[in-house]
């Protein structure tokens, strides 16, 4: 692969926002039938860079090349036009429409004035062999696995004539199976002449499937490297700037009593529809249960009813001993439940109180925070410095706005908060990690050990496998609402857990 074929270039790419300086002077480039991952922590200046590439945002300074000749790109349409297609980590599809009326919507296929539904479908179909990402045009999106839905994203960009592809975070989402198939995908991709940014927080797919990797870190580049020449720890001290543990350090416990019982818990959503069937299973004190299992299977309306966020329909939870079911979450708080919510910004914080408030959440209302229903400021203000301290909360003060900080130090202040507080017996960490980069793992895997040590039960919920295979000691896997493995983690190979999480059911242990 020589210099001479590269099909898309940033040079000296600058882009400012008020206080923040996301991309500085940024060169990178793309070379035909190559996947050239990027890596960097949040913030690091990864996505501003590929919104500059892709039209959503305009350069302050810089210039865009497309197979060497100077493009302008003020919207997505001029990056489709160009042969740019995106493929966002979450993805832009109607549930309730064929894959041909997704893949051909904003370019309609008419004939006599109605849509062309079998002209597209034999396009679709063309693809599909060409690339081999087998898809069935009359299908409904909704009744598809994610690993499909994430092959049609693929497919409307390749149907719009894509040569250049942006793929962002595409395996968060998916078993280990549905990943090894999107590599293959890939290499089928560049081996006819597609060109792949890959964006991704992990360091084991870059390493297995790239053929170059760019690091950033604050807005800069910081190096490139081919894969041969590097590994896992000096990619992540690239990315943090310091030498990063990548691997979990934990000694073996004997879990003792039992801390947390779920039965035959039954759950609806807000339709109606049952989402958890017949649930059951224990969490004992120092031990940490995973559940596993891709995102939509249940988890997140388990963990919004085990926290009070959500009733259940039927079935009962005992934390020590005592029936919780359907209580309040102030009730389950003062029972010694700590929650880690899924969604940080909308269940974990109020983003425009103080940092120094929000670390006061759960026992605002209690000395020595409140006397006689009077806020004692000074406590609050003494608590948010000894937590961020102790927790490595980058933060300009305890005064700022919560949502001024970045993903990382937003989950930070969470499990500052939740895990400082005294008395807690059981802790529910749904998707801990979410989006975060390797530093900000590090830290929280490391305080998540420290709870099950303490002799905290914990409940860890999470749609990395690794992440799960790493903390747990026990693992249960989830699939479409129902608990279908309980194994001791040392027990079942990834393989294995991805089978079951992809309904393939084993007798639970």
């Amino acid at each position: 692969m020589t210099e001479n074929n590269i099909v898309l270039e940033g040079k000296n790419l600058t882009k400012q926002f008020p206080g923040v300086l996301a991309n500085d002077n940024v060169n990178f480039d793309l070379r035909k039938g190559e996947i050239h991952a990027l890596l960097g922590e949040n913030g690091a200046g990864k996505s501003t860079l590929m919104n500059l590439l892709y039209g959503l945002y305009h350069p302050d300074k810089g210039e865009v090349m497309v197979n060497g000749n100077p493009a302008t790109i003020n919207s997505p349409n001029d990056a489709i036009a160009l042969g740019i297609g995106m493929v966002h980590q979450h993805f832009m599809l109607i549930p309730v429409f064929t894959v041909a009326e997704n893949v051909m919507l904003g370019d309609e296929t008419t004939k006599r004035g109605a849509l062309d539904r079998n002209t597209v479908a034999q396009k679709i179909n063309q693809i599909s062999s060409q690339y081999g990402l087998s898809v069935d045009p009359n299908a409904l999106v909704g009744d598809l696995p994610v690993g499909v839905q994430q092959r049609i994203e693929i497919i409307k960009a390749l149907y719009r004539e894509a040569r250049i592809l942006i793929l962002d975070e595409p395996t968060a989402v998916l078993t280990p199976q549905e990943a090894e198939d999107l590599f293959r995908i890939m290499r089928d991709l560049t081996a006819r002449g597609v060109s792949i940014i890959f964006i991704t927080h992990k360091l084991k797919e870059v390493l297995a499937v790239a053929d170059r990797i760019t690091v950033m870190r604050a807005g800069r580049v910081i190096n490139t490297v081919n894969p041969s020449e590097t590994n896992s720890a000096l990619l992540a001290n690239m990315m943090v700037g310091r030498q990063v543990i990548l691997t979990v350090n934990k000694q073996d416990r004997k879990p003792e009593e039992e801390i947390l019982r779920v039965e035959n818990f039954c759950v609806q959503d807000q339709r109606k529809l049952d989402v958890l069937h017949d649930v059951s299973f224990t969490v004992r004190s120092g031990e940490i249960l995973g559940i596993a299992g891709v995102q939509g299977n249940g988890q997140t309306e388990l963990s919004e009813a085990l926290t009070g966020l959500r009733h259940p329909s039927s079935g009962k939870v005992l934390i020590d001993g005592v029936d919780v079911t359907g209580k309040t979450p102030r009730a389950l708080t003062k029972a010694g439940l700590a929650h880690i919510p899924e969604d940080r910004q909308r269940h974990g914080l109020v983003l425009n109180y103080t940092v120094a408030d929000n670390m006061a959440l759960c026992d605002y209302y209690r000395p020595p925070f409140s006397r006689r229903g009077v806020i004692q400021q000074k406590a609050l203000d003494d608590n948010s410095r000894k937590l961020i301290a102790s927790f490595d909360v980058r933060t300009p003060s305890p005064f700022v706005n919560a949502g001024k900080l970045s993903g990382g130090n937003q989950q930070k202040v969470i499990v500052a908060r939740e895990l400082s507080r005294e008395n807690v017996k059981l802790v529910i960490a749904n998707q801990p990690t979410r989006g975060l980069d390797v530093g900000s793992i590090e830290y929280i895997h490391g305080e998540i050990i420290k709870m099950r040590d303490r002799g905290v039960a914990v409940l860890l919920i999470s749609a990395e496998l690794d992440e799960i295979m790493a903390l747990s000691d026990r693992i249960a896997v989830m699939y479409r609402g129902k608990i279908v493995a309980i194994v001791d983690a040392k027990q079942p190979t990834r393989e294995q857990l991805g089978l079951w999480m992809a309904g393939a059911h084993a007798e639970t242990a």
